[in-house]
């Protein structure tokens, strides 16, 4: 649907979040007009705050779970990027019951009404609903999923994005809804807040207040790290592609560091006097959690659909986050359970 001034219209569910926010400057930026849902519960105003006296641009603070809401703002729209979702291990651990009933919930709010109004649908999924798996290899959209017991709360998360997959796919198949599912990898860039466990804004936070960076487990395990820009840029390429319709994409970067590793390069890259402290994955947040050792993306599927892969490296990532965090003076809890030392590795 295309407003008054023939500009296309955009709803990004999850608009005032680290990666919505971003996705709303590049629609933007792009002639389209972008209406933003979000109920501030992991964004906020202030990364929207520059934005906000534009006129295409509209932010609507409320939840993905009210009907009402997402009726009207799905029909005003041609398409919809989906993003909203609990996320950050600290909530997955701390509130599983609203983990569980935003995420599935609300996503079935969202693809219900998108189907109503025939709109097509971008899904944002995760990394996550791969699970734990122990050999460092690529992972292909088709790879089977190795998941921990009901009773370890890490695994709510992945569930409840998994689910999320599947109602997409049910929809689609069963339905027709035009609909996308791109799983990221480790989104990282400006704006990010470590508060909810997000490993790198969390490392750079301490490493410029010069506390302690606190490592989980041995920090042998490995991640791959993606800027913002690009899989923003991402999202949108997927959702040009009407040939992506029902398909899943992995959005990463191929390149893995260790975690141990991670923390030295920020610590060199900030100049910092910070030590680095190893805390036992059962004393993390105070209830125990299970990690996950390496998620490394399988990209050729995306790259032949749209061309797409990653091209900033960790360096322009870390830099990026390095100035982010000082331009914000970002307040660093303290730590909150006994460190165990651990000789260099």
């Amino acid at each position: 649907m295309q407003t008054r001034t023939g500009r296309p219209t955009a709803l990004v569910t999850g608009g005032a979040g680290f990666i919505g926010s971003h996705l709303c400057e590049v629609l933007l930026a792009r002639g389209w007009e972008v209406y933003a849902l979000d109920d501030l519960s992991t964004g906020s105003l202030e990364n929207v705050a520059h934005l906000r006296e534009r006129w295409d641009f509209h932010l609507v603070i409320d939840s993905v779970l009210s009907p009402t809401v997402v009726n009207e703002l799905v029909h005003k729209c041609e398409v919809v990027y989906h993003l909203a979702a609990v996320v950050g291990v600290r909530l997955i651990v701390e509130q599983p019951v609203r983990t569980l009933l935003t995420n599935v919930r609300g996503t079935d709010v969202v693809l219900e009404h998108a189907h109503r109004f025939g709109k097509r649908l971008l899904l944002a999924s995760t990394s996550e609903v791969y699970g734990d798996h122990r050999v460092p290899e690529p992972l292909r959209e088709d790879a089977r999923r190795v998941y921990g017991p009901t009773t370890a709360r890490r695994w709510a998360y992945a569930d409840s994005k998994a689910m999320d997959e599947l109602l997409a796919l049910a929809y689609h198949q069963e339905r027709g809804l035009d609909c996308v599912i791109a799983r990221l990898f480790n989104t990282v860039g400006p704006r990010q807040s470590g508060q909810y466990g997000m490993v790198i804004p969390r490392f750079v936070e301490r490493a410029v207040a010069g506390a302690p960076l606190e490592v989980y487990g041995d920090g042998t395990q490995t991640r791959c790290f993606c800027h913002v820009a690009d899989a923003v840029e991402a999202l949108t390429r997927l959702m040009e592609a009407p040939a992506a319709s029902g398909e899943i994409y992995n959005v990463g970067s191929e390149r893995p560091i260790r975690i141990i590793d991670l923390a030295r390069r920020v610590v060199e890259m900030t100049q910092s006097g910070s030590e680095l402290v190893f805390i036992p994955h059962r004393e993390v947040y105070g209830q125990g959690i299970e990690d996950m050792y390496h998620r490394i993306p399988a990209t050729d599927k995306i790259a032949a659909a749209v061309g797409w892969r990653a091209s900033l490296d960790l360096d322009v990532i870390l830099a990026d986050a390095i100035k982010d965090a000082r331009t914000r003076s970002i307040p660093v809890e303290p730590r909150a359970v006994a460190a165990e030392p651990r000789p260099d590795s």
